[in-house]
């Protein structure tokens, strides 16, 4: 079985400094992530999503951790064709509108060249560093499988390579009937890592937790179950805590998939208080 590493989606979320799970000695950033980095092998970084990271930012993260830290890089909100708040654009691309949120098109050609080649030159340090795992990519809902979509996979993996890329879809038509073989096929062939999802069904954004590995490294992310999957408020969305039942119930799914890949990436994604710490460290406690 190849290496399992288990972490969060986060490690400064303010509900979770305001749950306790610090100590008081963790009183600034670096003391933050330190303590985080001893708990756990393995975060992801969500914040990349809202605004594209600066280099010294990652600099300083691949300081203040150990030598075999790994970090997970969520993909810039522009990159996975999500509406972009202007004022996460840097400063020269931004375009001359009046709208608050853009899509990619609303750039000049130029414009959306220099997102993608600033975007990841601030990931330098951590490839320099051997500390940068993957770059999640999670599509929109509206990413349907379609042709111009599968060429968007293989141009995102070639515009990253040789960095490691991380697929996740928010669409189910990746899975229905037939599709769902030939997606993973596709994966395949293409070499690109198919991010496994535990989440709410019956929602637009919904896709089954189809348990696959599709290159070398599998990578699954844990949502929660949450009633108010729906809501705007991101607490009430991802504000589920795993019972043990339910985690011990995946750990022999986690094994399964970790048989025949190099590593296996593990994320608890339901960033509320400390659910997501206490559920990964059960989680290590079952794996192990």
């Amino acid at each position: 079985m190849g290496e399992i590493l288990v972490g969060t989606a986060s490690w400064t979320d303010r509900t979770l400094l305001d749950s306790g799970w610090y100590p008081e000695s963790a009183d600034t950033p670096e003391r933050r992530l330190n303590y985080y980095a001893r708990q756990f092998p393995l975060v992801e970084v969500d914040a990349t999503y809202y605004s594209p990271p600066a280099e010294q930012t990652t600099r300083l993260w691949a300081a203040r951790t150990p030598e075999d830290f790994v970090f997970n890089i969520k993909a810039f909100s522009l990159l996975t064709g999500h509406p972009t708040k202007v004022s996460a654009l840097y400063k020269d691309l931004r375009p001359d509108t009046d709208k608050k949120n853009v899509y990619p098109d609303a750039l000049t050609p130029q414009a959306y060249e220099d997102v993608w080649t600033r975007f990841l030159s601030a990931l330098d340090p951590l490839v320099e560093a051997g500390k940068l795992g993957a770059v999640l990519f999670q599509f929109p809902p509206w990413f349907t499988i379609r042709k111009a979509n599968k060429e968007y996979l293989v141009e995102v993996r070639d515009r990253c390579s040789p960095l490691r890329v991380a697929v996740e879809f928010r669409n189910a038509t990746w899975f229905d009937g037939d599709n769902r073989a030939e997606t993973m096929e596709f994966l395949r062939r293409h070499e690109l890592p198919y991010v496994v999802v535990d989440m709410p069904q019956g929602h637009r954004s919904s896709v089954p937790p189809v348990v696959e590995a599709t290159s070398d490294l599998a990578v699954v992310r844990f949502h929660g179950h949450s009633d108010k999957w729906d809501s705007r408020d991101i607490y009430e969305r991802f504000g589920y805590e795993y019972s043990k039942r339910e985690l011990k119930d995946w750990a022999p799914r986690l094994r399964e998939l970790a048989d025949g890949v190099g590593r296996t990436h593990v994320l608890m994604n339901n960033c509320y208080s400390d659910y997501a710490q206490r559920n990964a460290s059960t989680l290590i406690d079952l794996l192990s």
